[in-house]
């Protein structure tokens, strides 16, 4: 008898942290057809939805026993920063689904097979702020609130919604996110905004909603790292619960930099010159090379450190050790970092271009707008992030946020 083994397929012999950085790159030239209708639509064109889907690009951080391809966040970050290249809305919305496809990871099994039995390409969104009440009911919560912001909704079967946990009398004794299905939530249609416009970062409103005990995850014990999920050898869902969190944010800013600097480039390469000046091309400005050169050496800045940092938070996930406090807070200091270089290299590439940029016409003023939006998330705070990082690294034990 002969046995014969089967020739591996493409993703067995590249792996994820190859191939799907190069799917995503693939899908460029669509998403960027794709982008203007998707803002004027203030939701991600389907066709994004269904080639990402197509791709495997909601799974990222999914584990693989429920069909996901478990993969570290230097690839979830490399996905998600060459998605912004094209679309920042698309890769806003894909950056949300994939994080909560690996909080899911940290829930008990029981939850996890509630939302991947009963359909395998179940997408998640999320707010973690506990903007709700809760009442305490035999088996669980039931849960009532509106949650803002809530990106990636419109393409999402279950949410993750941050609610106060209660006793039997109504005092607070934690925080957790408890995990609904969205047929039993409504939307409510509030996204109307500067940028990021089509993430469809609506409001979702619950009205006495039941929630399972197993179905409420602890965020006070997560950010410690303690999770409930009973499946310990799989060092993803160890990662750090806060790094992540911000961390995954500045994916889509890195990308919008990265791509107004090659819009910029391939314009220059046109040759057109600078109006009111003797350069009949741009290109033969010192302070057009200067400022591009500064540009993209202020891209390289933020890619640097969103990859430390993501390489940061995958090598403590290996380790038995929770991350340590001073090494979350330099996480959170990155994410800064990246935010403030990807606005300071945009603020430049537009100088390059000239009030040309600003055409409803170009890909640039979407693409700042998405920026300077984006940016903006409360747990990207350049400012903040920088407070905690000093307090931290000087051994000050006031800090100024929970969330490190």
């Amino acid at each position: 008898m002969t046995i014969t083994a089967e020739r591996p397929t493409t993703d067995a012999l590249l792996g994820p942290s190859v191939e799907l950085p190069r799917r995503a790159e693939g899908l460029l030239d669509l998403l960027r057809s794709n982008a203007s209708r998707t803002e004027a639509e203030r939701r991600v064109a389907q066709e994004n939805i269904d080639v990402l889907a197509a791709a495997g690009l909601f799974k990222i951080s999914v584990p693989k026993r429920l069909g996901g391809h478990e993969a570290d966040f230097r690839t979830f970050l490399e996905v998600t920063s060459t998605l912004g290249q094209a679309c920042g809305s698309t890769a806003w919305a894909a950056t949300l689904m994939n994080v909560c496809g690996w909080l899911i990871g940290l829930y008990p099994d029981q939850a996890q097979r509630d939302v991947f039995d009963a359909d395998p390409e179940a997408r998640i969104c999320g707010v973690v702020a506990p903007n709700s009440t809760a009442v305490a009911v035999d088996g669980g919560l039931r849960v009532t609130g509106k949650w803002g912001f809530a990106s990636g909704s419109l393409h999402s079967q279950w949410a993750m919604l941050g609610v106060p946990v209660v006793d039997e009398g109504g005092t607070q004794i934690d925080q957790g996110m408890a995990l609904i299905p969205m047929s039993e939530l409504t939307i409510e249609d509030t996204w109307y905004v500067a940028g990021m416009r089509g993430t469809g970062s609506n409001t979702i409103i619950a009205e006495d909603v039941f929630v399972p005990a197993h179905r409420i995850l602890s965020v006070t014990a997560a950010i410690e790292g303690s999770y409930p999920t009973e499946h310990k050898d799989e060092a993803l869902y160890r990662s750090a619960f806060v790094p992540v969190l911000a961390l995954v944010l500045v994916g889509p800013q890195l990308g919008l930099a990265q791509g107004a600097l090659d819009v910029v480039k391939g314009s220059l390469a046109k040759g057109r010159g600078i109006s009111y000046t003797f350069y009949e091309k741009s290109i033969d400005s010192g302070s057009t090379q200067i400022n591009m050169a500064n540009a993209a050496s202020l891209v390289d800045t933020a890619m640097l450190h969103c990859f430390r940092a993501a390489d940061d938070i995958d090598k403590a996930a290996q380790s038995p050790d929770y991350m340590s406090f001073d090494s979350r807070a330099r996480v959170r200091m990155d994410v800064g970092v990246v935010a403030t270089r990807a606005r300071e290299a945009m603020d430049l590439l537009l100088t390059v271009q000239g009030a040309g940029s600003f055409a409803e016409v170009s890909p640039l003023q979407r693409m700042w707008r998405d920026l300077e939006t984006g940016s903006r998330h409360a747990v990207v705070n350049p400012a903040i992030a920088a407070e905690a990082y000093g307090r931290a690294m000087l051994g000050v034990t006031e800090q100024v946020t929970p969330l490190i």
